[in-house]
């Protein structure tokens, strides 16, 4: 999908506000957002669930995904095949492989379903309406135009913007969890 230039400048301006971000503050953000994610209802209703494996200064989403096998919950992750992206159920971090982008996803092997209850978003910037800013590959766009399910986006504070450019393609966010709040967006 074709960026406009304004949204790859302020991914360009967010992923160096991330990136910049120390592992102390990291850790601590993380732990604190895995706290309030419990907060909201669908989440702890949810029995499958979509994450993904969180790469450099993303929220780290490893206890995330390690509580929810643990609490008996499914856990899907994303496998992206040519310009397509799946959901496959892994049973713990030994069912994940390098795969595309050097990013940790599910074997061949792993159960495919992409009928999913919630679906964490990997997100380099949000809008307090929801609207997502992602990599710019568009492959969770594509996604949810074709599966519906409530999304939550796992962002520090300093992600959370007042205005991103919206384009057609782009599907809003149901859910915004920073260290600081929990908010439910445009629903």
């Amino acid at each position: 999908m074709e960026d406009n230039p304004e949204k790859k400048s302020l991914r360009n301006l967010l992923l160096q506000k991330r990136e910049n971000t120390s592992s102390d503050f990291l850790n601590i953000a993380s732990e604190k957002i895995q706290k309030k994610l419990k907060k909201i209802k669908e989440f702890r209703d949810a029995q499958k669930i979509g994450a993904y494996y969180s790469i450099g200064n993303e929220v780290q989403t490893n206890e995330i995904i390690q509580e929810m096998l643990s609490s008996g919950k499914e856990v899907f992750l994303p496998k992206t095949i040519g310009q397509e992206m799946e959901f496959r159920k892994i049973k713990d971090f030994a069912s994940l492989e390098k795969g595309n982008f050097d990013i940790m996803e599910p074997k061949d092997n792993c159960e495919k379903d992409n009928e999913l209850d919630m679906l964490l978003v990997p997100t380099v910037g949000i809008s307090v309406d929801g609207v997502r800013l992602g990599y710019g590959h568009g492959f969770y766009d594509k996604f949810l135009a074709q599966h519906k399910t409530v999304t939550v986006s796992l962002v520090m504070e300093k992600q959370i913007v007042k205005k991103i450019p919206r384009s057609e393609h782009d599907v809003p966010i149901d859910w915004i969890v920073s260290e600081d709040r929990v908010t439910k967006t445009h629903k």
